[in-house]
């Protein structure tokens, strides 16, 4: 009999484990495909300091070309680290969270570093010009940063001119201090970007966990609720006839049973991700609850085939209302309904035991504050909108409770 049992069960488990393994699979295989199209803020940050070094190291080479001094190539060298270590710190993501006096202070700094070498190097200082505007363009509003950008496009030819340069070569200054601007610009632009990209990732990720967990706990919820409910009831009804009435107490055994075994099989569906409900087999579970426990119930559902999931939606509300009804009233009578209006489904639970905590209430407002302490009728609101539909809890004028649901046909995308 063990060697059985553990058969069965493997076997039962079998399709679920595997496709938890699918699921786990598809779900972890694009991670690194992600990962190799979408560079890391690293890989980023590296290609804008190589560049940066790359227009330093032609600005050395132009000097170098010279023949200069070794005081004044080692001069040349300090400057182009200087400048370009400005330029590194202004191009980092966090630079743009820099107060306004850093930022002032760092471009002015950037610009004593770009225009006082000219005095003394003259054209051989090359197009320095393009970092500094670039950093204009980073750390400034567009409006701003843009004209800044132009003016120093300005400044560059007029200088090479007026230190005797030939249209041609001011030109070539021109274009240079251009394209470095707007390379290193768009660097750093690309550097913010991914860093972004990742941290809006990560809080995906972290959103996505706690969607998992508040679906996992409202399922538990509202699936053990009923089911823990109904082995209670039955189990009790089951001890009171046990000796007066054997054969009603078998009877309500081996409905227990089936609960139970019922509740486990939700558990596991609800650890793989998917739980599908039938309105009209929770339909007649409830009336098979309701009667254990002494209520009369109406039951009348007639709207047809449905869509799994407002079938299930449809379904978790009658399990709802009937474990509030048990849990939190003093019910004799029951009516469940549902009826389909062209592309609306119209489901209605109403009881007649209006009562919290054991006592009577007359007071709707008190009523329906009571009803929303606990989780249920949230947990049903977030699903109603989720299909696009409406819920309504409310005491009528008579006194009955009722649970009133609208649901469309075709659920919302």
């Amino acid at each position: 009999m063990t060697s059985s049992r553990g058969r069965q069960s493997a076997a039962a488990e079998g399709p679920e484990a595997e496709g938890a393994a699918s699921a786990t699979g598809s779900q972890e295989s694009p991670g690194p495909r992600r990962s190799q199209d979408v560079p890391a803020p690293q890989l980023a940050r590296t290609i804008t300091v190589v560049a940066l070094l790359c227009y330093g190291g032609v600005t050395v080479l132009n000097l170098v070309g010279t023949r200069p001094g070794v005081t004044r190539l080692l001069v040349c060298v300090a400057c182009v680290l200087a400048v370009f270590t400005v330029q590194m710190l202004v191009s980092a993501p966090r630079a743009q969270i820099w107060t306004p006096r850093r930022k002032t202070a760092a471009l002015l700094a950037q610009t004593l570093l770009t225009y006082l070498p000219l005095l003394w190097f003259g054209l051989n200082w090359g197009s320095m010009e393009g970092p500094l505007g670039a950093s204009f363009l980073v750390l400034l509003p567009p409006r701003y940063g843009w004209s800044l950008f132009g003016v120093v496009l300005i400044v560059t030819p007029l200088h090479a001119l007026a230190a005797g340069a030939a249209l041609d070569a001011a030109s070539y200054y021109t274009v240079s201090a251009l394209l470095s601007g707007l390379v290193i610009y768009g660097l750093a632009r690309l550097t913010e970007l991914v860093s972004e990209l990742h941290a809006t990732r990560d809080e995906l990720a972290r959103m996505a966990v706690g969607q998992e967990r508040l679906r996992f706990a409202r399922d538990l919820h509202d699936l053990l609720g009923y089911s823990l409910s109904a082995i209670v009831l039955k189990g009790t009804l089951a001890h009171r006839v046990g000796l007066t009435q054997p054969e009603r107490a078998r009877e309500e055994t081996r409905e227990i049973v089936d609960v139970a075994r019922q509740a486990l099989s939700d558990v596991r569906l609800v650890a793989s991700s998917y739980r599908a409900l039938s309105l009209t087999s929770e339909t007649r579970s409830a009336m098979s609850v309701l009667r254990a426990s002494g209520v009369r119930s109406e039951v009348d559902v007639a709207c047809g085939p449905l869509p799994p999931e407002v079938d299930t939606f449809l379904a978790t509300v009658v399990r709802e209302g009937v474990t509030n009804m048990l849990r939190h009233s003093a019910v004799r009578h029951c009516t469940i309904t549902a009826t389909r209006d062209g592309e609306t489904i119209l489901l209605s639970v109403v009881n007649d035991g209006v009562r919290i905590d054991g006592r009577e209430q007359k007071d709707r407002g008190s009523l329906l504050g009571a009803e929303r302490r606990g989780n249920g009728l949230d947990n049903l609101h977030e699903r109603c909108v989720a299909v696009g539909g409406r819920l309504k809890a409310v005491v009528r004028e008579n006194g009955l409770f009722e649970l009133e649901v609208r649901a469309p046909v075709r659920p919302a995308a």
